[in-house]
């Protein structure tokens, strides 16, 4: 995880909110008053859970953003809503849930995409 000033990012960035990995879905700027700063309010969906969060800061306030690591893997095996992967480039095999939306297009032999979001490794797609 890195840090950057709040205001320098921008929507469908990444950020860290309470610990999980979020992307920007709306930002909003306050102008400042006489002494005051710039107050960034900030609409963010959980990569993991979907859920909705909303902070609000100050312009100059800095922010942690997620390394994310898109990877490539192969499917070994399903079994169920689990797939075995080993990825492409280390060899390495693990297990992996299989999101809904990939249900069914999850087979042995397939070649997917997966991200490492702060040591946690999700299925984003199947490549064809």
């Amino acid at each position: 995880m890195i840090q950057e000033e709040i205001g320098k990012l921008k929507e469908g960035r990444y950020i860290v909110i309470d610990g999980a990995a979020c992307i920007i879905k709306k930002m909003q700027k306050s102008a400042p008053g006489k002494h005051g700063h710039a107050k960034y309010r900030v609409d963010a969906e959980d990569l993991m859970t979907k859920n909705k969060k909303v902070i609000m800061m100050t312009g100059h306030a800095r922010v942690g953003v997620p390394i994310i690591d898109k990877l490539n893997a192969q499917v070994l095996s399903v079994s169920g809503k689990t797939a075995q992967i080993m990825d492409m480039q280390t060899y390495e095999t693990f297990d992996l849930e299989i999101p809904e939306a990939l249900d069914g297009k999850v087979i042995g032999g397939a070649n997917i995409v997966y991200w490492n979001i702060m040591g946690r490794k999700v299925m984003k797609s199947v490549k064809s």
